[in-house]
């Protein structure tokens, strides 16, 4: 038997407050560039995502194998998995608004 939900408008109105974001941060050891990108990404996503995301860091220097298969171009690099579209943005994250356009977030 096969069970059907419906969704209403208020469920898709509410919709943003309810995503969890998936994100990864491939970084190169603890370089300056890497240490300002993880505080610049921290930062962020405490203010505009609260609790609702998942940070994996990830040193390219220590597992390689993960940032091949995640065919790393540039460094740092972050990957948002969720909400879709995957988005890749580079560098050391400062550019707060080039961040959240990535992440999806027009509040600023």
């Amino acid at each position: 038997m096969t069970e059907m939900y419906s969704t209403t408008y208020d469920d898709w109105e509410n919709l943003d407050e309810s995503l969890h974001y998936s994100l990864k941060l491939f970084i190169t050891g603890a370089s300056p560039n890497s240490a300002r990108a993880i505080a610049n990404l921290k930062d962020i996503c405490e203010k505009y995502l609260g609790k609702k995301y998942d940070l994996e860091i990830i040193d390219v220097y220590q597992q390689p194998l993960t940032a091949k298969r995640e065919q790393v171009v540039a460094l740092p690099m972050l990957i948002k998995y969720f909400p879709l579209p995957v988005k890749r943005l580079f560098g050391d994250m400062s550019n707060v608004k080039s961040v959240l356009k990535g992440l999806g977030i027009n509040s600023i």
